[in-house]
């Protein structure tokens, strides 16, 4: 098995890519290893000192570090660690992984807001290795969350304001700021 390694605009954190499929749908976030009980993947990687974080995407792990470790020495380790998950043939999830299913009580606006986030945004933040949540739409603010290697990032503000925020204002008038929460 063969694991490529790409760098994220946040220093912090690497990209990880087995070559195959990690999640099938959807994406997760674990900020601790308290949080990391129903996956044996992301319970792994914690147990490596200076993990600080785990995002599964569809095709890739990314993993944030602390300020204690380089990446020189905890590089190796997270490749054993993925490379040993998918050699022993271990599930991402144990139990029920369902995802959430859409709210269908959503207005015209927020489905036309998740819909841009889904089709324009999700696919360029999964290329550096994290991903966007819509929160809510409220008097013209738009809250998202930003997970993997975008929470933290030092350039995820200008891409929420710059990118994000003119994209949604432009398709979606009733749009006036974008916010992170």
């Amino acid at each position: 098995m063969f694991i490529q390694t790409e760098q994220t605009p946040n220093p912090a954190t690497l990209k990880f890519l087995p070559g195959r499929e990690v999640m099938a749908t959807g994406t997760a976030h674990f900020a601790a290893a308290e949080e990391c009980g129903r996956s044996p993947l992301a319970a792994r990687l914690f147990a490596i000192p200076g993990v600080a974080g785990v995002f599964l995407g569809a095709d890739f792990v990314s993993v944030s570090k602390d300020d204690s470790q380089d990446w020189f020495r905890l590089k190796p380790a997270i490749l054993g660690a993925i490379m040993e998950h998918f050699t022993l043939g271990e599930p991402i999830f144990v139990g029920d992984d369902s995802a959430p299913e859409a709210d269908e009580d959503d207005d015209e606006i927020v489905v036309q807001i998740k819909e841009l986030l889904e089709t324009r945004v999700r696919p360029a933040v999964a290329q550096d290795g994290g991903d966007i949540i819509f929160h809510r739409f409220e008097d013209g603010v738009v809250y998202l969350h930003m997970q993997g290697s975008c929470s933290g990032c030092p350039s995820s503000t200008a891409t929420l304001k710059a990118g994000i925020e003119n994209m949604l204002r432009y398709y979606v008038p009733e749009v006036v700021e974008v916010r992170a929460v």
